[in-house]
């Protein structure tokens, strides 16, 4: 018998109690706008880089306010009434996963969630160079990396738990492609399936100091019958820094290597 199926809601109910208990740290940032009382002002201007695009930086935190009712997970996230295009193959396999719950991410066993989902819901860090952008995960202290030096996708790569970023600017929005994913995540934590064929454009928007927009869009024909989209809101958490959010895996060695 397994108990892997609570386990997530669990750690996440952990999660948000420790953290609550801890607090973030509280530091007044350099550079933040603030009102005349002292507060981070939110609905300030966004700040711009030095090449006069808005600056992603900072840390944020998906806001769970969804725009779709009926939805689950992403689905929330998407236009009113729509539903994921899901093959009946991958229908099945996601109505198995969830029988009774969410299903068994790979963060029960202390390994990265992908992409979105290990972008939820927990903080995470936003580094903004010419460059590359990094982003960091405050769970597990893991990263990714985004890289806007002309650099074309890998073809054929070695799959990724984060898979392969590449960016470019159009005006004022970052445009994220990504692919060379590994099959052993799921795209929320609900359990939507993907295969290694999943490639996702990931479009950054900051209308002012205090919110972000990412509109994901998700192909994947193994599992979808056509492309679709979710777009998530995140709110800037001010005056803060990551703490740390480690998590011990030696003990369940005999399931990850479970065959």
């Amino acid at each position: 018998m397994t108990y892997a199926a609570p386990i997530r809601p669990l750690l996440l109910v952990l999660a948000f109690a420790l953290t609550a208990q801890a607090q973030w740290i509280k530091i007044p940032v350099p550079g933040t706008p603030r009102t005349k009382d002292g507060k981070p002002n939110l609905s300030a201007p966004a700040p711009r880089s030095v090449g006069g695009h808005p600056d992603l930086s900072g840390i944020w935190i998906s806001n769970r306010t969804g725009s779709n009712p009926s939805g689950r997970g992403l689905g929330r996230y998407m236009p009113p009434g729509s539903k994921i295009p899901l093959l009946p193959a991958a229908q099945k396999q996601f109505d198995d996963l969830t029988k009774f719950g969410d299903a068994a991410d790979p963060s029960e066993r202390c390994l990265p969630d992908g992409v979105p989902s290990h972008m939820l819901p927990l903080p995470i860090k936003i580094i903004q160079t010419p460059a590359v952008t990094v982003m960091l995960f405050e769970e597990f202290d893991v990263f990714r990396q985004i890289f806007s030096d002309g650099r074309k996708l890998p073809v054929n790569p070695f799959p990724a738990w984060f898979g392969y970023s590449v960016a470019h600017w159009e005006k004022s929005t970052f445009v994220v492609e990504s692919g060379g994913f590994n099959d052993q995540t799921y795209l929320d934590g609900e359990g939507l399936p993907h295969s290694e064929e999943l490639h996702i454009t990931e479009r950054y928007t900051r209308p002012d100091f205090g919110h972000l927009k990412i509109e994901f869009t998700f192909s994947d024909p193994k599992n979808y019958s056509q492309p679709w989209s979710a777009t998530v809101p995140f709110d800037l958490m001010p005056d803060t820094e990551l703490i740390d959010h480690v998590c011990e895996n030696e003990k369940d060695l005999v399931h990850m290597y479970r065959k």
